[in-house]
């Protein structure tokens, strides 16, 4: 298709990248010119770089088969074939860190999956229907580095994806959250390919997740901080308390929230409407990967689940369920994402068509 933005997926061969590969086949502003991954795969035909560890549904795409993958470290020739790249590569933080910056100084767009520049305080880090605001600081990030049409922006840990943006619309609404203790079931693919070994999921549940704690506590900090003198001010009205649990599903992410407001309550029924009119930024601009709705709420007592709702909005909606009254906190309910889609790959794309939509691709 002529005039679409010639795209790139570093790290293309992995889960995530596969994941990319899939969900811009039929992309109707992106297209995948370009793929690279590791000097091990470089050289190859992108189809016999994956054969025998391809794990998407669908079959590789046609217009991706014979490209010929190259080395993730190559810049200038991924500067050559294409304007945009998603960063899924898979090395030590610092060296992705290194990498990315290189490709921006370049003059491309990076969209990463990394944790590498999470906590950067020129590098948004963003939920598209949270905090799009936050792109705000990328003309002072080029300002300040020397950058004349390179960015970059990051996508949060998909262990929140869950349960930020539901908060996210009381807040929104006027209601003041003060704290919340969150217990979160994540499926085995959240660990990559191949994932934990069979013998430790079967018939059990892992109380450990190495850096998910952490991350669920703190990332909510930045991507509910304010925009200021080109950085990000980190919010700290909010306390989290989060378990993090692996658990023998393969795709969703589930999310057990208590919550207590700072202020006044809103009834139940008040904060049900909230979430079934939520609507933001990507759903007014009518983004090609934007859910509608984002936020959806299911009254039946044993939903959400993940097997049954986690393609919801084409695995980008957030469904919600369970809303009841806490006897410790104020209130509690359940929430489930796509931690494959919405959390990964999806999110990341319909970060980049943010960017597009304000102009930060042209």
């Amino acid at each position: 298709m002529p005039g679409r933005i010639k795209t790139g997926v570093i790290g293309a061969t992995g889960m995530v990248g596969q994941n990319y590969i899939q969900m811009l086949a039929r992309h109707p502003w992106f297209e995948v010119t370009y793929v690279a991954a590791s000097p091990q795969s470089a050289g190859k035909r992108y189809a016999d770089a994956v054969a025998g560890r391809w794990v998407m549904d669908e079959e590789i795409p046609e217009a991706v088969r014979d490209l010929t993958v190259g080395d993730a470290s190559d810049i200038a020739t991924a500067r050559a074939r294409c304007d945009l790249v998603f960063s899924a590569v898979e090395m030590d933080k610092q060296a992705v860190r290194n990498l990315e910056e290189q490709y921006a100084a370049s003059g491309l767009a990076v969209v990463s999956n990394n944790s590498a520049h999470r906590w950067t305080e020129d590098v948004p880090m963003v939920i598209p229907e949270v905090n799009p605001h936050h792109l705000d600081v990328i003309p002072l990030q080029r300002k300040r580095r020397g950058w004349q049409k390179g960015l970059i922006v990051v996508k949060p840990n998909c262990s929140l994806q869950s349960y930020l943006p539901p908060i996210y619309a009381l807040i929104r609404a006027g209601y003041a959250v003060e704290s919340l203790i969150v217990t979160t079931m994540q499926a085995v693919s959240g660990a990559g390919y191949p994932g934990p070994a069979s013998i430790d999921m079967i018939d059990n549940l892992i109380p450990f997740i190495p850096g998910e704690e952490e991350k669920s506590e703190q990332e909510p900090r930045k991507i509910l901080g304010t925009v200021r003198d080109g950085k990000i001010i980190l919010n700290d009205s909010l306390q989290i308390s989060a378990h993090c649990n692996r658990v023998p599903t393969i795709n969703g992410h589930l999310a057990c929230v208590s919550l207590k407001f700072g202020g006044r309550k809103p009834p139940l029924d008040e904060i049900i409407r909230i979430w079934q009119e939520f609507r933001a930024e990507p759903q007014e601009l009518g983004l090609p990967s934007a859910p509608q709705p984002m936020l959806i709420y299911r009254d039946e007592a044993n939903r959400p689940q993940p097997r049954r709702d986690r393609d919801a909005g084409r695995g980008m909606a957030i469904t919600i369920g369970r809303l009841r009254p806490c006897p410790v906190l104020d209130i509690r309910f359940v929430a489930l994402s796509h931690n494959t889609v919405r959390g990964a790959a999806g999110g990341a794309i319909l970060i980049a068509e943010l960017l597009q939509a304000k102009g930060y691709l042209g």
